[in-house]
Formats: structure tokens, sequence, C-alpha cells
């Protein structure tokens, strides 16, 4: 566990914000793949963690779901995904810190994509998002580039607001406390780690 600023971490994200679509690079072998790990399939329910300006929310919703339910702490961020899905009634935004967050469903898959090392509590956060699931529901973190492209790409970032991306098999120790692991990629492309809630 690590001691991080979460009134910093809102800072920097609605500072980002504006700049967050025009700055995205997305490789869509790479979300499809996440996606099929993640089981992400017509007439699924979908939480989608720390999920910006919606930046997954059409790659849900090409699938078919039925529901996105999109949560963010920063303002900034949710205001834009609002503009942007606020007129789809199989989507919601919601602006709340995901530990605090009970919902009031639970989810098919929980999607953690770009955004786990800003997570103090690697352990809490999937013991939490666990909770939410479904039987047989998959808890996915994911990233859409390598683990060491991600620590580069965060190595001028305040200590504050970030920590490192862990190994995929201790993130996988992690998930396996909670739930039974079905992924466990780390490769020069990606990195992601699945987990399903038992149907027992």
């Amino acid at each position: 566990m690590k001691d991080m600023d979460k009134n910093k971490i809102k800072e920097f994200f609605n500072g980002w914000a504006s700049r967050w679509d025009g700055d995205m690079v997305k490789d869509d072998g790479i979300m499809n793949l996440i996606l099929d790990n993640a089981e992400v399939s017509e007439g699924k329910d979908i939480l989608d963690v720390a999920c910006g300006t919606g930046v997954m929310i059409d790659y849900y919703l090409e699938r078919g779901v039925r529901s996105v339910t999109g949560i963010d702490f920063s303002e900034r961020m949710c205001e834009i995904a609002s503009a942007k899905y606020g007129s789809r009634k199989n989507v919601r935004i919601v602006c709340a810190d995901i530990e605090e967050y009970t919902g009031d469903i639970r989810y098919d898959a929980i999607i953690v994509y770009n955004s786990f090392p800003h997570f103090p509590d690697g352990e809490r956060l999937i013991s939490h998002l666990a909770s939410l699931l479904k039987k047989g529901g998959v808890l996915t973190v994911a990233h859409g580039m390598s683990r060491d492209r991600i620590n580069a790409h965060h190595s001028n970032v305040s200590e504050q607001i970030k920590c490192e991306l862990m190994e995929a098999d201790e993130l996988a120790g992690i998930f396996s406390n909670h739930l039974k692991v079905t992924s466990v990629i780390s490769d020069d492309k990606m990195y992601q780690v699945a987990g399903k809630r038992p149907t027992e």
C-alpha cells in the first residue's frame, strides 16, 4: 500500500481531461482481445472503472452489451463522458470514488483499463471489485501497452499520484485470493490479468 494523495490525483486528471481523447492511442486488435478475455458480450452489464472520457464505451456498445456504468472521480472526465454518451439510455456515468461505490446492481464484467497504477492499494481494490461481480462475472485489469512502457510513461509523473505497475504474476496472485484467474498476459504489446467469480 502506498500513501497517495487522492486530491492530487483528481486535480491531475481534471487538468488533462480536455486533451485526453486527442492524446489517446488505441489499437483495435488489442482492445478487442482485452474484451474477449473479459468475456464482454451481448446482453451483459459492464462496470468501467476509472472510465475517464469514455474511451472504452464504444467498444462495449459495439458488442451489444445491455448496460454500461462508467465511474470516475474526476469531475471533468465525467462531464466529457456524459456529454458524449448522456443520450444513450443504456449508458450511465457516475462521478464517485470506486473504493466507496457499492452500486445498485452486480456486474457481468468489470474493466480497469489504463488506470491501475493510480490506485494506492491493489489488494483492497481487487477485493472490493470482486464483491461487485455477479456469479460467473469477470474482473480484468488491462493496459494497451507493455508494463515497461507503462512504467516509463509514468516515470515523470509525481510520486503522489501513481505507483509502478506490478508484475502480472504478482497481480494474478492478488486476484487468486478472490477469483479464479483466467488470463495473465504481459508482453511487448499489452498487459492483462483477468479472473472469474465462481458460480457456486
